[in-house]
Parts: structure tokens; C-alpha cells; sequence
């Protein structure tokens, strides 16, 4: 899809950090403002994992920002949640830098991306940061114990041992006492959270806590579009062995992307200008 993206320094409260600003072709009205965390294991993965589904966040008529957060190698939590309210929290006022006065803010994210997305809608909202106007998780780590069906099915071994290590270093010393924000599948109120778009696909290693997660907030009364796409889940970093598929699915994610925007408000107008 034609989107591209530059790269630029942001400045936040917590100090500034490297992002990329992605930007496609047509750009729905007001465009969306879509801070987007990548995917892997919340250790050594850097913002270039998340150039796939940046690009189809961009490609559905939105700008997308998408900044590096500190590793738990160095950081556990809470330093990359932290770090990433400060960036949220601060988007407000640079709506009409990056797209325009009126656009709404999302948050998104992919795998431990998405366990930071999630994060920071439950934040959010108990900070009563009313700005933000939905939450977008593609099958996000959510459950530290990775004792799902789908996840013994379908996570190859070389990856199993990665992600226990990355949920690991995530949670620290505090492994013992998990906080809802840093394993949002164990968070116990879900009431007042903003809209999610939530996406997995069949052969998932996190399709089994996606969809679990996505019916308790249903059940909470939040507002949830779920989406199980056939197959594996090719815009995940780890997945390098259906390449061939990923073409076909950014098509796919990219209209389930637009549907959701406009669902909030937003309206298609290829002609719109960015400020």
C-alpha cells in the first residue's frame, strides 16, 4: 500500500524519544491520530517491527505515530507504560501538528504492543484522559501465564522461551503481585473503556486470550468490534513464515481499520489537507 513514513524526535515530560510518522495517500476527515506501539517480547525489538501494521493504520486514513519504548531489559514495568502515558497525554496538543485541530486519538498495538495499548486505555481512563476515543489490539499479550489451548497449539517452541523471558523482565519484582495495567487480561474492571477494535486470527498463539479478553469487555458494557481472520497472524514480528500472505491480510486490517474510524466519527475525503 503507498505509505510512507519519516522519522523524528518527540518531546514529552518523560523525556524524548525516536518515532516514526507514518502517512498514507488519502486521509479520512479529520484524520485519526493513531499513537501506535510495535509488537515482539518487550525486550530488544526496535520500531521497525511495527512497520506492518503502522502502514495499515496509515493506509485506512490515518497518521500514525509510532515511537520506541523503553526495553525491559533495562526498564521493567511500569517504565514503558510510564513512558508511553507521557507521549498519549501530551498527543492532544499535537493533533493539529500532525493532522488537524479536530482529530480524534487512538491508541493501537501489536503482540506486546498491544499489551501496552491496552494499558493505556485502562490509564486513561482512570486518569481521566477523556481525549482518547478507542483502543485497537491485535493479539496482544494479555495473560503472563501462556497456558492457552491456542497458545500450547501454536507458538513454535523457538518462540515460547522468548516470550516467558520477555514477561520475565515486563513484570520484574513485581511478578508476584501482577498490576492490571501490565497484564490487562487479569484486570478485574473493565467498566468506562473506551471502544476496542480487537484482532486475531485462527492459528494465533494469542487468539485464545484476545477473544477472552475482547468478551469480558462486552461484558463490561465496552463497546468491542472482534475480528478472527483465517490462518496465522502474519503482521506479528515473530511470524516469518507466511510472508506470502501478508499482502492480502494488510488489505483486510486496513478496511477493518477504516470501518472503526469511521464508526467514530471520521469520513472518507481523499482530498483532505493534513493541517
Amino acid at each position: 500500500m503507498n505509505t510512507h513514513f519519516t522519522e523524528e524526535t518527540m518531546q514529552t515530560a518523560h523525556g524524548a524519544c525516536r518515532a516514526r510518522v507514518y502517512r498514507g495517500a488519502s486521509l479520512l476527515v479529520p484524520p485519526p491520530v493513531v499513537l501506535h506501539f510495535h509488537g515482539g517480547s518487550f525486550v530488544g525489538e526496535s520500531v521497525a517491527a511495527g512497520e506492518k501494521v503502522a502502514s495499515a493504520l496509515a493506509a485506512a486514513g490515518a497518521v500514525v505515530i509510532s515511537p520506541e519504548y523503553p526495553s525491559a531489559c533495562l526498564s521493567p514495568f511500569p517504565a514503558a507504560l510510564e513512558a508511553s502515558y507521557a507521549m498519549l497525554s501530551s498527543m492532544r496538543s499535537r493533533c493539529p501538528q500532525f493532522a488537524h485541530k479536530k482529530s480524534m486519538l487512538f491508541v493501537a498495538g501489536e503482540e506486546a504492543g498491544g499489551n501496552l495499548a491496552a494499558g493505556l486505555a485502562l490509564m486513561a481512563r482512570d486518569q481521566f484522559l477523556s481525549d482518547l476515543k478507542g483502543q485497537i489490539l491485535l493479539s496482544p499479550l494479555l495473560d503472563p501465564c501462556m497456558a492457552t489451548a491456542s497458545f500450547r497449539k501454536f507458538c513454535p517452541q523457538s518462540s515460547v522461551q522468548s516470550i516467558a523471558e520477555g514477561w520475565q523482565r515486563y513484570l520484574g519484582e513485581r511478578s508476584g503481585l501482577t498490576h492490571p495495567y501490565a497484564a490487562p487480561g487479569y484486570c478485574t474492571r473493565l467498566q468506562g473503556l473506551v471502544p476496542a477494535l480487537v484482532i486475531t486470527s485462527e492459528q494465533c498463539p494469542m487468539h485464545d486470550e484476545t477473544e477472552a479478553y475482547a468478551e469480558r469487555l462486552r461484558q463490561a458494557g465496552v463497546p468491542v468490534k472482534m475480528h478472527v481472520l483465517p490462518g496465522g497472524a502474519t503482521w506479528l514480528p515473530a511470524n516469518t513464515s507466511s510472508q506470502e500472505n501478508w499482502p492480502a491480510q494488510e488489505q483486510t486490517i486496513s478496511g477493518i481499520f477504516s470501518r472503526f474510524f469511521q464508526d467514530a466519527g471520521a469520513k472518507p475525503n481523499s482530498q483532505m489537507k493534513t493541517n
